[in-house]
């Protein structure tokens, strides 16, 4: 059948299926976020146990790093091609599909003989990810079509982003523990088959009326952006960076940072829609996933080593010193996406900029005999911001944008999130590293503050963008480009009321 012309006609492709009962949608929604749970855990969960790979694998600080963005970067890589593909192909079959892989490379991770092959796995691992978090959140937006219900979902389901990475220090440290480092990919085998099982039962098939085409050569370009440029952040300390390979490196990643925007906007269906950037409130989400996740990578990588290899705990004890962050994520989390769904993003995005920015400079004053009080307030702090910030960007990442190109617009949000947590392990860990004495970390903690310097600075700047991207300029801008894009337009608040039901495309 050709492609609708109108909105009108696309709104409703023949034959249509009957809108799931509100149970259902429930349980939709359920499942989906259990797939986010599974892929943010993994976020998170490795950090825990990277002294533990680094003893048994024999790792350097740069290898502990590829565990880490290996995974980061092949979803920031992958997401918004496969948010495509699922509009295209079929959601709920990309959706399955990516559980099955993601379960598969779990499985390979934990039998890895090297830290090369680890590194390899957490890849495969990260492509079946790429293929649950923006198809997932297509689906969602799908299935609740009323305004304020959908409003709701996507608050819940951006909460679940800060209660899943909240948990992951925390159970990794009883799985290290008790059952060695493996343990800790084994836990998604079992979770990752019951959320297919459910799927396949419970979640209906759905394409978008008229499937964007894909766009290979921005693939390619966003793939040779990412991939080098972190590439030569994380090698550069180890080949020095005036050597010819991160020389070529940071070339190539250069040529793919001018050429990507002007490619974008020649080809007629793009990877990443360049008029959606004309809206200040889904600019601003973009950066402020960037600058959290940042902050996050950086906050997990330092303090594992330095609870682990300065302070000398074990990972159980490890994990249990992160816990006031668990507790604020998972109290904050959903607080913030009610407080989304009610009042708008600005609150939350004010309060998230300052507990992160809190958190830093006190960290800024870390020693490896820093009092308990200090650490606890400051990861309390940590927890509080972080779990404020994901429902305002989920919500404004989406927020007007049509439903046909959800999947794509979502795949932004997820992408940004990666890249951030890639940008901050690679930044913050090699600016911390570098600065180490001794093979022991004796001088871990002073070494530290420049990566804690920069954690505030990143609380600062999603203060600011909270407080420029909430005003009615921005709401101007967010309606201009819903209205380009044939979508609906948000309002003064944008997450509080949208068009009514019959508007919508």
């Amino acid at each position: 059948m050709s492609a609708p012309a109108s909105a009108a006609s696309a709104a409703a492709p023949a034959p249509a299926a009957p809108a799931p009962g509100r149970r259902r949608r429930l349980l939709i929604l359920a499942i989906c976020c259990l797939s986010l749970f599974i892929v943010g855990l993994d976020n998170t969960v490795v950090n825990i146990a990277l002294p533990e790979i680094q003893k048994d694998l024999g790792a350097q600080a740069s290898g502990l790093q590829w565990v880490i963005d290996a995974y980061t970067l092949v979803l920031a890589s992958l997401l918004m091609l496969f948010g495509s593909v699922a509009d295209r192909f079929g959601r709920r079959r990309v959706f399955q599909s990516g559980l099955l892989l993601f379960v598969l490379g779990s499985l390979l991770c934990s039998m890895a003989p090297s830290l090369e092959w680890l590194v390899v796995f957490r890849a495969v691992q990260a492509v079946g990810g790429s293929m649950l978090n923006p198809v997932a959140m297509s689906i969602i937006t799908n299935t609740f079509t009323e305004p304020r219900e959908r409003a709701q979902a996507i608050g819940v389901w951006g909460g679940v982003v800060g209660i899943s990475m909240a948990l992951g220090p925390l159970l990794g440290g009883f799985l290290v523990d008790g059952a060695g480092w493996p343990s800790i990919f084994l836990i998604n085998v079992p979770v990752g088959l019951a959320a297919c099982l459910l799927t396949a039962r419970y979640v209906p098939e759905s394409r978008a009326p008229r499937a964007r085409r894909l766009d290979p050569v921005g693939q390619l370009l966003m793939v040779v952006l990412l991939g080098c440029g972190t590439a030569a952040i994380i090698e550069g300390p180890e080949h020095g960076w005036t050597s010819p390979l991160i020389v070529g490196l940071a070339a190539a990643a250069l040529a793919a940072l001018v050429a990507f925007p002007l490619w974008e906007r020649r080809v007629a269906e793009p990877l990443v829609d360049p008029r959606f950037f004309r809206s200040a409130p889904f600019t601003g989400a973009t950066v402020t996933a960037v600058c959290a996740f940042a902050a996050l990578g950086g906050f997990l990588f330092l303090n594992t080593i330095y609870l682990q290899d300065v302070r000398r705990f074990s990972p159980v004890e490890a994990g249990l010193w992160t816990l006031p962050m668990a507790g604020m994520m998972l109290v904050c989390a959903p607080v913030s996406g009610r407080i989304v769904g009610s009042r708008g993003p600005r609150g939350p995005l004010v309060a998230a900029g300052l507990g992160l920015a809190a958190s830093g400079v006190l960290l800024t004053r870390l020693a490896a005999d820093s009092p308990a009080a200090l650490l606890l307030l400051a990861y309390a702090l940590f927890g509080f911001g972080f779990g404020m910030v994901n429902a305002p960007i989920t919500n404004a990442a989406v927020s007007g944008m049509p439903r046909a190109q959800a999947g794509v617009a979502a795949a932004v949000a997820s992408t940004s999130r990666q890249v951030g947590q890639s940008l901050g392990v690679a930044v913050i860990g090699t600016v911390v590293t570098s600065a180490v004495i001794g093979p022991v970390l004796t001088g871990f903690a002073p070494a530290s503050h420049a990566g804690w310097w920069i954690v505030a600075g990143l609380g600062a700047a999603i203060l600011v963008l909270g407080l420029v991207t909430t005003t009615a300029w921005a709401t101007g801008t967010a309606t201009r480009v819903a209205a380009r894009l044939g979508g609906e337009p948000p309002t003064a608040r944008p997450g509080v009321r949208e068009a009514p039901p019959e508007r919508l495309p």
